[in-house]
């Protein structure tokens, strides 16, 4: 039990001069005056300062994501498997399994997949 408040506290030292170090460090010495300025000052902007977003990479951004925290809720349930009942973990899996089928297919059929229109 000593050990584990001795080690929290050494941690929690560790971290809070990392963090420290890393802020300190972060600081920019060198203070530019154009960057300082209000943007919208009345000028006219020389170029456009926003670049369009492209909607489709964010979905297929998203669409990765969502497969990706599959990929990490399933690698745990193969360790698991031989502790379970088999007839539970096959219901209990191919409901997931298809839950993300009837996902992708509803991606798929909105045309979010389709990068080029």
């Amino acid at each position: 039990m000593n050990s584990m408040v001795i080690m929290s506290i050494v941690l929690m030292m560790l971290s809070t001069l990392v963090m420290s170090i890393a802020s300190i460090l972060s600081k920019k010495s060198i203070v530019d005056r154009e960057k300082s300025t209000p943007f919208e000052c009345g000028f006219d902007p020389f170029c456009v300062a926003r670049i369009p977003f492209s909607l489709k990479f964010f979905l297929i951004a998203v669409i990765f994501l969502i497969f990706d925290v599959e990929i990490a809720i399933i690698l745990p349930v193969m360790m698991i498997m031989n502790d379970s009942l088999p007839e539970m973990w096959l219901i209990t899996f191919s409901i997931f399994i298809a839950i993300l089928l009837v996902g992708l297919y509803y991606e798929w059929h909105q045309g979010a997949l389709e990068w080029s229109n």
